[in-house]
Order: C-alpha cells, then sequence, then structure tokens
C-alpha cells in the first residue's frame, strides 16, 4: 500500500510505553467552528497531506518532509487563501517545533502559534548590542528553566480558564517572556505558560506562543480546544468510512483520505444550513430497509435493502 509506514500510536501509547502500528499518517488542519445547535467547537479538516517516511522517500528519489514541514506549508497555503483573515494554529508537542514556532514569528501579524512547551526547555536573553571587535552573538544570557523558575516561585496566579470539552476549570499559573534559540537558527520571542489544575486530576502542563502579548487564561484556552479534532476522526471513521479503503495505489491513496476528511466538513455545513425544525436534534435519521427514497436529481424511487443494479437503475 502507498504510503504505508511504522508510526507511534498516540490513543494506544503512554507515558511508559510506546506502541507502533503499520498505516497512514495524515497531517490534518482543522478549522474550530461553534455551531449553534452544539455544545462544543467542531473541529472540521480544511487541508491534509499525507506523512511520507523517509525511506519512502529516498526510494522514489524526493527530500523527505517532516509533519512540522508539511504542517508549515499548509498554513502558508491557508495565508495565501485568505488573505484578510488572523489565524491562531494550536498544535502539541509534535507540531510545537523551533521550526513551526519560526515560521509563525515570521507571519506574525497574521498567525500565532500555541503549542506544548518542554519543561526543561532553553531559554535565553535577546543578544546583546554588536560592538565590533568581537563576534557577532546571536544569544544572550542563559535564563533559568521553565520547571527551575516554577520551583522558585511561590505565589502563583490563579484564574479560571477554558478547558478539555468546552467547560472551564480553575488553574494556577505563572508565565514569562524570553528567547528561543536552537542551534544554527535565529532567536524566536516566545511567553511560556505553566498551568496547574487547582483540583488535582490533571498533570501539570506547560505551554508557549509566539505572541508575547497573550495572556495566560487565552494561551489556555486555545490550546484545550485543540483536543476537538480526537473527537472528528473518529466520528469521520465511523460516519464517513475512514480508513475502511480497500485502494493500495498512490492515486487512491491520495484521494480518498482527504476527500472523506472533507466530506466530514462539508456535511456539517451543510447540517448547519438546514432549518433547526429540520436538524432532529443534530442527528442524521437512517433509513431502515423496505424504506423507499426518491433520488434528489431525476426523483426515481429505490427501496432500502435492494441492490439497485439488480433491476437495471
Amino acid at each position: 500500500m502507498y504510503g504505508k509506514a511504522r508510526h507511534r500510536d498516540p490513543v494506544r501509547s503512554t507515558h511508559s510505553y510506546t506502541a507502533f502500528r503499520y498505516g497512514h499518517k495524515w497531517v490534518a488542519l482543522a478549522i474550530l467552528v461553534k455551531f449553534p445547535f452544539a455544545t462544543r467547537p467542531w473541529a472540521l479538516p480544511v487541508l491534509i497531506d499525507v506523512y511520507r517516511s523517509p525511506e519512502d522517500g529516498q526510494g522514489q528519489c524526493r527530500p523527505h518532509r517532516t509533519s512540522p514541514r508539511i504542517t508549515c506549508g499548509l498554513l502558508r497555503l491557508l495565508l495565501i487563501r485568505f488573505p484578510d483573515r488572523t489565524f491562531v494554529f494550536a498544535g502539541d508537542s509534535g507540531y510545537g517545533t523551533h521550526e513551526v514556532a519560526r515560521f509563525c514569528y515570521r507571519h506574525r501579524a497574521r498567525l500565532v502559534l500555541v503549542g506544548k512547551l518542554h519543561p526543561d526547555a532553553n531559554r535565553y536573553d535577546p543578544p546583546p548590542p554588536y560592538a565590533g571587535k568581537e563576534r557577532l552573538r546571536r544569544k544572550g544570557a542563559r535564563r533559568p528553566k521553565p520547571s527551575q523558575a516554577v520551583a522558585r516561585a511561590k505565589p502563583f496566579t490563579r484564574c479560571k480558564v477554558g478547558w478539555y470539552g468546552g467547560g472551564t476549570r480553575q488553574v494556577e499559573t505563572l508565565d514569562g517572556a524570553e528567547h528561543w534559540h536552537k542551534a544554527g537558527r535565529n532567536l524566536v520571542p516566545v511567553r511560556w505558560v505553566f498551568a496547574r489544575d487547582v483540583s488535582g486530576t490533571h498533570r501539570d502542563e506547560y505551554f508557549f506562543t509566539t505572541d508575547p502579548t497573550l495572556a495566560p487564561t487565552a494561551v489556555s484556552g486555545h490550546y484545550c480546544g485543540r483536543r476537538d479534532i480526537e473527537t472528528t476522526f473518529p466520528e469521520a471513521r465511523s460516519c464517513s468510512g475512514l480508513g475502511s479503503t480497500r485502494g493500495w495505489c498512490a492515486e487512491t491513496v491520495l484521494r480518498a483520505g482527504p476527500c472523506l476528511r472533507g466530506l466530514y466538513s462539508v456535511v456539517a455545513l451543510l447540517l448547519n444550513a438546514l432549518p433547526e425544525s429540520k436538524r432532529r436534534g443534530g442527528r442524521v435519521a437512517r433509513p431502515r430497509d423496505g424504506d423507499v427514497l426518491r433520488c434528489p436529481v431525476c426523483h426515481s424511487p429505490a427501496v432500502v435493502g435492494q441492490n439497485p443494479f439488480a433491476t437495471g437503475r
């Protein structure tokens, strides 16, 4: 099968055990939409691309593209197609890399990144002014790591932030504005945010954003909204048959995956366009065997459960 490789399974993996499965790894860019008939925002996929392993790229003489690099390409296309809109991109630790942060900082007028931060990430001050004698410095003095800053800090700011599933929760926050450095790359100004659940049911989290003016409550709320895409994937598999295709060639794989995810977005928008009296609580009524349905184009009748090819239709 084209594009099949061995990837980490995020559903079956834990902090102490990593599960690997064979299949496709899709990089999906979705937009959160708040529908009037839903209690939480829906993540509607708009741009999708398949990740190819390094071995697959070597066999086809094509440079390997990592998931963050594919994400930058999708974000660039989104900015080109919507020149009058601004976006906040929320990605997990796999997409909150220095490469994506540099891309979002270059387009900081229209794009903001909110991602997950490692507790021991290296942070620095901006470089001092060039004196004209020594070598040009790329970074300043080293700052304490986020985990060290949290261990030394005593007063935390308690506030209510948006949480997973559309709810709210009381958390203690601590934030700081510093610069993120990577060898051979330029500095990226970021603001990191520490969030501790007061109830103790959730582990401590570290976030960061490329917008230094973004409040800690907004940073936590934007990242918690990322979890809505985890609901989109199982719903797309159960409703549109995603993952059940038997095509193996490149044309079929590259068409079936994006089209089925795009179909999920189209159906959600059509459901929103229906009158409220015909939505039936946001559910789609499934016809039973024996019911007579008519084609919306030619109005020809068809019996549910009957093979249409047996009657010549």
